[in-house]
């Protein structure tokens, strides 16, 4: 492993805190905080640096609020200020591990994706299957509530193996201990997608090197791995939740992790994977349809104008155009689920 050291200073430079800054700024002009946040926006910005170089940057508190897309979830919002230099560790930390990373990890990385993930899985299949003539099976996976579960100490040690510099991973641990009594990464920051990224990448080399799965397949904390037999993958079911348990402190999802038949679907990414075609997730065309109502609805109402609506049906078509989809994208032009 390449020991990274003496990168905090690097990192603190005037230049990288005010690119962080137009980083994090993408897309938020019109929010209330980070309007505030650039009324003086230079004065902030050297004011954090300041902390930064003197070592008294202090982590502050989390607004809470909650969603149901689609099922009910806690999002803890941190402080501009805060954020901004989530968004600069977030860089440093991507530019050090994403080369270490396997290919087949496909969160939160420039060029991977749902779509990279789902057409990946759907090529393997179609070699390990010979061209749709064998049996295959997948171990369907799901770690059991992994956000809530990352363990404090486990992580800062897993990145201090690589990273040798106090003062960065005194920033780390500052970031990582703001939340959460020694579990837990906060669903809003933007550091918990390369926390997560980092903790599971122990999973991804122990599938990898030590099962040798040559189709292991993840996106955030669910994955698929391939296999031609049943008791393969069952044994690799057991020896995963074992070293989830005793490295990670993590378990498998038990209603969830289960062994399936390609021809019975296997879904990942949002499609289901089935003998020679790529369909919707049910739950993901329930949700376009509810989602695609309420608009209609509100165009209606006069809440919202026509360009409102075509840009919703434009996003719900960017979806379908990757499935089998063309018969949803008819009742969603018909307005038959309406």
């Amino acid at each position: 492993m390449k020991i990274v050291k003496n990168i905090c200073q690097e990192l603190i430079r005037v230049e990288n805190v005010f690119a962080a800054w137009r980083e994090f700024r993408r897309g938020k002009g019109g929010k209330r905080d980070v309007l505030l946040f650039e009324r003086n926006l230079e004065d902030n910005l050297f004011a954090l640096r300041d902390e930064l170089v003197a070592g008294t940057y202090c982590h502050g508190e989390y607004r809470r609020f909650y969603i149901h897309d689609p099922k009910f979830r806690v999002i803890n919002k941190a402080g501009v200020r805060d954020r901004v230099l989530h968004h600069l560790i977030f860089a440093k930390l991507y530019e050090v591990y994403n080369p270490c990373f396997i290919n087949e990890s496909y969160s939160s990385r420039v060029g991977k994706g749902t779509h990279a993930g789902v057409a990946d899985l759907e090529s393997a299949l179609k070699t390990v299957s010979r061209n749709f003539t064998k049996c295959v099976f997948a171990l369907k996976g799901d770690v059991k509530k992994f956000f809530d579960s990352v363990n404090h100490a486990m992580l800062l040690e897993i990145i201090a193996r690589k990273i040798k510099d106090t003062d960065f991973m005194r920033l780390i641990e500052n970031i990582v201990r703001s939340f959460g009594d020694n579990r837990g990464l906060p669903l809003g920051n933007v550091t918990s997608q390369i926390f997560a990224n980092i903790y599971l990448n122990e999973l991804d080399q122990f599938v990898k090197r030590g099962l040798r799965s040559k189709y292991y397949f993840r996106y955030a904390d669910d994955f698929v791995i391939l296999g031609e037999g049943e008791r393969e993958l069952s044994v690799w079911r057991a020896a995963i939740d074992e070293f989830l348990h005793n490295k990670l402190a993590l378990r498998l999802h038990g209603r969830k992790t289960f062994i399936v038949k390609h021809g019975r679907g296997i879904d990942f990414c949002g499609y289901v994977l089935l003998l020679h075609c790529r369909a919707l997730r049910t739950r993901t065309k329930q949700r376009m349809f509810k989602k695609s109502a309420k608009k209609f609805g509100d165009f209606v109402r006069g809440r919202v104008d026509g360009h409102g609506v075509a840009q919703s049906l434009s996003s719900y078509f960017g979806v379908l155009q990757h499935c089998q989809g063309w018969g949803i994208g008819n009742e969603l032009l018909c307005g038959d689920h309406c």
